[in-house]
């Protein structure tokens, strides 16, 4: 077994602590996170770019305020914001660092919280507020858990009942992977609101530990093209109940000759099948998912 695949394995045990750590209303994470009606933009660099997006999508979608999601690269300038929200594992990220040099450079009444799963790494420096995920840090270059768990977190702290997740966590890891999907030769993940920010994620680490040939859409842009690269041999994947995929949308799958899987539990206890599918790719196509090829932990500019 990969340190990756012990990792992965660990995922229910940690959003459980997530939940009760999101619950304390003396902890970090309710004296730290963005409270309700602040205009926050949320950043990170590669799996914590889309897990951004996921939690925006969230926090706006569910009325505690407008939320924005963006590359810490990529962060416009002369926007107003209550609080920017950086996620970064390590703490180490050069564009995250670079980005919040700037914002404390300037005169501002932006708070900052730092989401990490590093105690005293460089990004604690410039942030005002940090929450903390020692916990669910990795060793591996690729990330799962923490990744995981700081959406668990930041769900909980918008008042999602999460009571479910751990369990159905367990169920993604206990179950034998979806039929055929070891043998596809192309994947497509598919998500709405929230869970395309998942479907991006999806993708990323299917690239990072496998090498697979991925894609990521909203659903309602997959017909807009994308569709056209779905055929036999390749995989459809809808992050969602089956009941709301688009109407007619698996009948036109199906006519691709692509096979469509769509398991219905939350899109994040999904993604731990993704996971689990993504080291078992790696492993057969004799790559080692815990050092993928020209990838670090954390990307460090000179």
């Amino acid at each position: 077994m990969s340190q990756t695949d012990i990792e992965i394995a660990t995922q229910p045990d940690c959003w459980r602590q997530a939940v009760a750590l999101a619950r304390r209303p003396d902890g970090p994470a309710s004296a730290s996170l963005p409270r309700p009606g602040e205009r926050v933009a949320v950043v990170g660099c590669g799996t914590s770019w889309f897990i951004a997006q996921a939690y925006a999508a969230l926090r706006e979608s569910g009325g505690h305020g407008e939320t924005d999601a963006f590359p810490a690269s990529e962060m416009p300038g002369g926007r107003a914001y209550d609080r920017v929200v950086a996620l970064t594992r390590s703490g180490t990220t050069t564009e995250v660092l670079e980005l919040l040099g700037r914002l404390r450079g300037h005169t501002s009444t932006t708070a900052v919280t730092a989401v990490t799963a590093v105690p005293q790494s460089p990004v604690t420096g410039p942030a005002d507020a940090v929450v903390v995920l020692d916990f669910a840090d990795e060793t591996s270059v690729v990330q799962t858990r923490f990744a995981s768990t700081e959406l668990v977190l930041l769900r909980a702290h918008l008042g999602e009942d999460l009571e479910h997740l751990p369990q159905q966590g367990r169920s993604a890891l206990d179950e034998p992977l979806p039929a055929g999907v070891l043998e596809a030769e192309q994947f497509t993940f598919l998500g709405q609101g929230w869970a395309y920010g998942i479907a991006q994620e999806a993708a990323l680490k299917m690239r990072e530990a496998a090498g697979a040939w991925t894609e990521a859409y909203p659903v309602m842009e997959y017909r807009h093209g994308p569709i056209s690269v779905t055929a036999p041999g390749r995989v459809a994947w809808w992050f969602g109940d089956p009941a709301a995929l688009p109407s007619g949308l698996a009948d036109e799958i199906a006519d691709t000759g692509g096979q469509l899987v769509a398991l219905g539990r939350d899109p994040l206890a999904d993604l731990v099948v993704v996971h689990r599918l993504a080291s078992a790719l790696a492993s057969a196509r004799g790559l080692d998912p815990d050092n993928p090829r020209h990838l670090t932990r954390s990307v460090i500019l000179a």
